[in-house]
């Protein structure tokens, strides 16, 4: 796995921080080599509780992909549609 920038605000806590760093790995994970799909999208859920605005969340997800070429939003819809127990892109 390769190490980005992830896109955080300075304002937000700690807590917060991990929440969207952790989903954001999440991400990767489900591009790279999968990751189970009930984790990911509770990893989602806690992104939620602190990016609540689809604005937010857009611009967080441009940023993101632009350093590592994962879409947040492409990853989350996938993980919605998912059957199956691990989800793996790419």
């Amino acid at each position: 796995m390769d190490n980005y920038s992830y896109p955080i605000d300075p304002e937000w806590s700690r807590e917060e921080m991990i929440a969207v760093i952790d989903f954001l790995n999440l991400v990767e994970q489900a591009n790279e080599g999968g990751v189970d799909t009930q984790a990911f999208l509770v990893g989602y859920q806690k992104f939620k509780q602190v990016i609540r605005s689809i604005g937010e969340e857009k611009k967080i997800g441009r940023e993101f992909e632009s350093v590592s070429s994962y879409s947040v939003y492409r990853t989350v819809q996938a993980a919605k549609k998912e059957s199956k127990k691990r989800l793996k892109l790419g």
